[in-house]
């Protein structure tokens, strides 16, 4: 059974008459090569003298017109024995029927098989390759000498594969062939990650609307990689209509069906095809077959005639050949012409030379196909052969019997054709069936564009089914010539390959090929192409510029040896130099009057503390060490406490000298009144009695005005009070930091969550609530210094300590104010920056306020460091309060003087 014809011809339909037999149209050359070749076969097996000597193989050649119905109607006809299809009756008679060979497609093949299945009767197929025929259960006595489409769907697969395509479009025959050829197809590459674009079927009627449908969609997708599993007389009508969209840039990936049929291989396809990639079945020379090719008869049987008639678009029937030229003369002019009379044109002469012929019918270039007929003929005869030498007591049957070769049943020739094995004449390849398959051999051919113009075939590899899954396929890359001549293979795909350092971002309702690439976030990294997700990397690295690599965080601190380090280490150096010069100076000076007017013991420690905390800034560089950690942090909260309640102690003093003073002036005005009433009451007394003049003088002991703790009398707080806040205040600190180290210390860390770049070196508090509470007290003592002084700023004197505390407060509260949000906008090692700034700058403040006066005084204007210049200056006239911040005490003196003038004047 051979697909001699492509397909039905049309009829009527017309179901008021009996139905009768189709006719077929469309010769196929191909197909009818691989009639001849079944009768070469059979005529070479007749003149063996080893294989069947005593039997000769007869035969009935079937067309099927590529057609279901035809091949169902010629297998029952083939059963039956008549021209009239009869299920389960024969009525013919002669030889037994051995086997069918065919048929010439996988969906007839399989329609076939069903029905030769019911009566165990053999079917040895050359080109149904569907994997639906591997079921023994639905097909028990299906075989073929053509490898099935599994091993083919799994190279195309493994060619797709090699070549980086993850974007491929399918094209499938609307039968059996092409939807399993690509079910197993999809399930190879899909397992792969390969998506497919596009899967177009190839109508069995073809129509123009579908063929300009189908083209326009090839044209227009992006797949450059096509694969096709159809017949040559399929897919050739969609090869026209490629043409005419001009699609010149895709390479198609052809099944075995069609790889090397000359229906496709037409002229002027080489722009379409070129470069395309296919696999074949394997390829054999047969000596003596192209000469039995050429040596046929025309008039032998009426396939020969017409297989004569088309070749040489001529006829062999003389009346046939008149009455054409009759027409033909009549449309020329309407009269009959008298060649007519003669030898008729277009009359076949049966000696037209085949070897001229230039059609698939005569090329024996690529015996495919042709080799699989051959393979099917002599497996038929190989188990003919076994089955007519088998010997009688060892026979496969029942009771151990042998079948009669001149009337055996169909199931008995079944179990030696399934069980086989020969070696195939001329190219010696042995020849057995593993259920029913051979083994899956393929060559892997280009098509490429020779001198002449034409295409040919190359094979650039090979697949064997059968070896490890490592070593089934070899492709010289070299070998190949792409489509429009490219040397390098094309690429197909959706996206293209996302670079290291991105990742791929799925596309909603897209397939998984279809992807955008998104870079790496920061800290994340892809060292590879087309990563599903990126690697997060260790939390002491982060990732490079490029996101394809962890790279070690940068480590940082403020180090001693930076610009930054060193110029704070200058600056606080400077600093603490500054006030110990301070101190020396007030050393030297310790008697004159300005360093006696207030406590000396509070001022050394005062410039004590400012000491510390000039020279804690430097504890606060250099990379943070357990210990660096404790002495900054306890260093820094004992030096600002010990600061703070000094400077608190002396504004207390000052606090209840003003208070004193502004009780002695109220006192002062009234004791002046009730002297002046006195005063005029005595006059008038002496006027009138003359009494002797009364005069007043001072009761009020003026003492030292140099000595800042000489009057207790009148200053509430004494020295020893201030003395005893800045000790009680200072141990308090003390005790808060000792608790704090204990139990929650200081320690450092590594911080990676700051800046993601670095790892940040620094202090770990250890409790924010003891933090907040250490720190917390310096501002309370800060607070009731700046409150102590503050009421104390109206006392007016050559030299007022108290406004001095007062601005030196005032610069300690906007650093530390100014402090807070610089700190919190900075990270890094200019966080601690910022925190040595604050205390170099709030300690420069409270040593330049408070201490710097003195010093000019002393050093600069000696003259105004005596005692009268700590005197309190005149009273103003409109009462306001004046004093000093030296000595309470001159001002009793100044209102006992001021009451005396009074009444004497009075």
């Amino acid at each position: 059974m051979f697909p001699v014809h492509m397909r039905l011809a049309s009829s009527d339909a017309n179901t008021s008459k009996v139905p009768v037999s189709s006719g077929c149209e469309g010769f196929n050359f191909r197909a009818f090569r691989w009639t001849q070749t079944m009768l070469f076969a059979i005529n070479e097996i007749n003149e063996d003298k080893n294989l069947l000597p005593n039997t000769d193989l007869g035969y009935v050649i079937y067309d099927s017109c590529f057609t279901i119905s035809k091949a169902v109607e010629g297998t029952l006809t083939f059963l039956t024995g008549q021209d009239e299809a009869v299920p389960n009756y024969r009525c013919g008679d002669g030889a037994p029927l051995a086997a069918l060979v065919g048929a010439g497609g996988s969906d007839l093949s399989i329609a076939t098989a069903r029905i030769l299945g019911l009566y165990h009767f053999p079917q040895v197929s050359y080109s149904s390759t569907s994997s639906a025929l591997d079921s023994k259960f639905q097909f028990p006595t299906f075989l073929r000498t053509i490898p099935n489409d599994e091993h083919q769907s799994t190279a195309i697969a493994k060619l797709v594969l090699h070549f980086g395509w993850t974007w491929v479009g399918i094209l499938a025959a609307d039968d059996d062939y092409g939807k399993y050829g690509i079910k197993d197809f999809k399930e190879e590459v899909e397992k792969a990650g390969v998506c497919i674009s596009f899967t177009e079927t190839l109508p069995k009627v073809s129509s123009p609307e579908d063929m300009q449908r189908i083209a326009q969609i090839v044209a227009e997708d992006t797949a450059k990689i096509i694969v096709v599993f159809s017949s040559d007389v399929d897919f050739s009508p969609l090869i026209l209509e490629l043409l005419r969209h001009n699609v010149t840039n895709r390479t198609w990936i052809a099944s075995e069906a069609w790889v090397t049929s000359a229906l496709i291989n037409q002229p002027g396809v080489n722009s379409v095809l070129g470069g395309t990639l296919g696999f074949a079945v394997k390829r054999a020379e047969l000596p003596g077959l192209e000469s039995h090719l050429l040596d046929l008869d025309p008039y032998a049987n009426p396939l020969t005639e017409e297989f004569w008639e088309t070749a040489f678009n001529c006829t062999l029937d003389y009346s046939k050949a008149v009455r054409q030229a009759k027409e033909r003369a009549k449309e020329v002019n309407g009269t009959l012409s008298r060649a007519v009379t003669g030898v008729p044109d277009g009359l076949c002469t049966g000696t037209e030379p085949l070897a001229q012929l230039s059609n698939t019918y005569s090329d024996v270039s690529q015996l495919r196909i042709t080799y699989s007929v051959y393979k099917a003929v002599y497996a038929v005869a190989n188990a003919l052969h076994n089955l007519e030498h088998c010997i009688k007591g060892q026979g496969p049957f029942v009771g151990q019997s042998c079948a009669d070769i001149t009337k055996f049943e169909p199931w008995q020739l079944m179990y030696y054709v399934k069980n086989v094995r020969f070696n195939v004449p001329h190219t010696q390849e042995e020849i057995y069936f593993d259920d029913g398959d051979v083994k899956g051999f393929y060559d892997i051919i280009n098509w490429q564009v020779n001198d002449n113009g034409e295409i040919s075939y190359v094979t650039v590899g090979r697949y064997n089914g059968s070896a490890a899954p490592d070593y089934r396929m070899t492709v010289s890359n070299d070998s190949i010539v792409w489509n429009n001549e490219m040397s390098e293979p094309p690429r197909s795909v959706c996206s293209e390959n996302c670079k290291p350092g991105f990742r791929k971002g799925i596309r909603q309702g897209k397939p998984v090929c279809c992807f955008d690439c998104i870079p790496c976030a920061d800290g994340e990294m892809s060292n590879s192409t087309n990563a599903r997700a990126c690697i997060l990397c260790n939390y002491d690295e982060w990732s490079n510029e490029a996101h394809d690599t962890c790279i070690p965080k940068i480590i940082e601190f403020l180090a001693f040896g930076e610009p930054l380090g060193i110029t704070l280490i200058v600056i606080s150096a400077f600093g603490a130099l500054v006030t110990i010069g301070v101190g020396v100076v007030f050393f030297k000076h310790l008697d004159t009057p300005l360093v006696k007017a207030n406590d000396a013991l509070l001022s050394f420690s005062l410039l004590f503390s400012l000491v510390v905390t000039f020279l804690c800034s430097i504890v606060f560089l250099g990379k943070p060490q357990h210990w660096s950690c404790m002495t900054s942090q306890v260093a820094l909260a004992l030096g600002f406490a010990l600061c703070l309640s000094s400077l608190m102690g002396k504004a207390a003093l000052l606090m209840q000298r003003a208070k004193a003073l502004k009780a002695i002036r109220i006192k002062a005005k009234a004791a002046a009144k009730a002297a002046k009433m006195a005063a005029a009451e005595a006059a008038e007394a002496a006027a009138n009695g003359g009494s002797p003049d009364v005069i007043v003088t001072n009761t009020f002991t003026n003492v030292d005005a140099g000595d800042a703790c000489a009057s207790p009398e009148v200053d509430s707080v004494t020295c020893r009070t201030q003395r005893v806040i800045a000790v009680v205040a200072t141990l308090i600190q003390a005790i808060a930091c000792t608790v704090w180290l204990i139990i929650i210390p200081p320690h450092p860390i590594e911080n990676t969550s700051t800046q993601n770049i670095k790892i940040i070196l620094e202090c770990d508090e250890g409790s924010v609530i003891f933090i907040c509470c250490i720190f917390g007290y310096d501002i309370l003592l800060a607070l009731l210094a700046f409150i102590f002084a503050f009421i104390a700023r109206k006392l007016e004197d050559h030299f007022s300590e108290a406004k001095c505390m007062t601005f030196g407060m005032f610069v300690f509260f906007i650093v530390w104010i100014s402090f807070v949000p610089a700190y919190l906008s900075t990270r890094g090692k200019f966080m601690v920056a910022v925190q040595i700034f604050a205390i170099l700058a709030s300690s420069f403040g409270l040593l330049a306020c408070i201490f710097l006066p003195k010093c000019y005084i002393i050093l600069v204007k000696p003259e105004q460091n005596r005692e009268d210049m700590m005197r309190p200056r005149s009273k103003p006239r409109d009462g306001t309060s004046t004093g000093t911040s030296a000595s309470l005490n001159t001002a009793a003196t100044e209102i006992t003087a001021t009451i005396a003038s009074t009444a004497i004047d009075d």
